[in-house]
């Protein structure tokens, strides 16, 4: 409960019949911490997908839902510094380019950079967790509006807010990590220029990745998450389309993740030299965007059927079941229509609606010719197949697509 932060308050708690206190899962991070430290477990590499529940309004349109699924990657153990997270980052980069989800950014910060700006800038020991907490909505509020809480709810002087206005509003790259190492303030910070150091080794690993273009040092980046110890990341989408005649969508968060070093100790002392690094990938949120480029330009397979066995004309009941058996027993993803004589127009338009490929065609003339008609739902090309090809046909067009 104490390593979520502010989002503690979004965990779906509640009590068995005995009244011991229980929760449905919040994220799959601190549950492999402490599976970690149960096991005595101290190295590890693994990927997780699972169902998290979290408290909070949902959005249908942004992909936010109460209960949903995550897929995380974590490495586990003691390891040279930087290596780990950069494979991590690369993970991110290579999903959401197979996905082709578009134009996106993965941003880079360590929260030991922002505890050392917090110090250099004046704030009380006391207050970092609640001035993080403020940071990490400059993304969703302007820096105006993140100011005036600072100063108002969490009471920090007006001066120490713009001071730390000046640092957390920067961008860029290893350029942007070279210049605050000559900074006189935060040089002089030890925590800060730890995590500058290691931050500099990272951009050296990923450019040898060759991902350092879709990489931003943004110092604005906070994760509210308290178990976070020092890299940090998160990946968004610059924009999605919307539908005709709408303004494209601004995207948020789809991937994020970061070092969380003391987890496992809080689990189990003995095992407190268990660092580990993992990203979470919110796959409704991808499934979201997915649909909604979709249906901006017209392009949705809704099934994942390779072939409907049709015919033009009636009383060809028998021999459309004849077929399909064919194909389901070779392990073709094949269907046709629940009726004894549907309309080959209806038969077509369903293939187009649900983005089946490939219509097999049989009748009278088929029959006798020992064929069947094989068309094309896109070009609309028809060729005949004999019988004892079809099989090996519509394998082979679907291993070319």
């Amino acid at each position: 409960m104490e390593k979520y932060g502010e989002d503690s308050r979004l965990i779906y708690d509640l009590k068995d019949q005995g009244g011991e206190l229980l929760a449905l899962r919040y994220d799959l991070t601190v549950p492999f911490a402490r599976y970690l430290a149960m096991n005595k477990i101290k190295k590890m590499k693994r990927y997780h997908i699972g169902k998290v529940w979290r408290r909070e309004s949902p959005s249908i349109s942004q992909g936010r839902y109460r209960e949903f699924c995550q897929c995380d990657f974590d490495i586990a153990g003691q390891f040279d510094p930087m290596i780990p997270d950069a494979e991590c980052l690369k993970i991110i980069n290579e999903i959401l380019n197979s996905l082709q989800m578009g134009d996106f950014l993965i941003k880079v910060n360590d929260r030991r950079i922002l505890d050392g700006i917090f110090a250099v800038c004046g704030v009380p020991d006391d207050k970092f967790r609640f001035v993080c907490a403020s940071v990490d909505k400059l993304g969703k509020m302007s820096w105006k509006d993140v100011r005036q809480e600072m100063v108002g709810k969490v009471g920090l002087a007006p001066k120490v807010a713009d001071s730390i206005g000046g640092y957390i509003q920067q961008h860029g790259g290893v350029s942007l990590v070279e210049q605050l190492l000559q900074d006189p303030k935060l040089s002089q910070n030890k925590q800060a220029l730890e995590g500058l150091g290691d931050l500099n080794l990272l951009f050296e690993y990923l450019a040898l990745f060759g991902i350092s273009e879709k990489i931003s040092f943004d110092l604005s980046l906070a994760r509210g998450l308290d178990y976070y110890t020092g890299v940090i990341y998160e990946a968004v989408l610059l924009q999605t389309p919307g539908k005709e005649g709408e303004e494209p969508l601004g995207v948020g968060s789809v991937a994020a993740g970061g070092r969380y070093d003391g987890l496992v100790g809080m689990f189990d002392p003995k095992s407190r030299k268990v660092p580990c690094v993992g990203l979470s990938i919110g796959v409704e949120r991808i499934f979201s965007i997915v649909e909604q480029r979709m249906e901006a330009t017209g392009k949705a397979q809704v099934t994942e059927t390779q072939v409907l066995v049709a015919t033009a004309q009636k009383n060809f009941l028998k021999e459309r079941m004849k077929l399909i058996a064919e194909l389901w027993d070779a392990g073709i993803k094949a269907e046709m229509l629940y009726k004894k004589n549907p309309s080959f127009l209806t038969q077509l338009h369903y293939c187009e609606e649900t983005g089946i490929p490939l219509v097999a065609i049989i009748g009278e003339q088929e029959l006798r010719d020992g064929v069947i008609k094989l068309r094309s739902v896109a070009s609309r090309e028809e060729v005949d197949i004999k019988r004892e090809n079809i099989v090996s046909e519509i394998q082979k067009r679907m291993v070319e697509s």
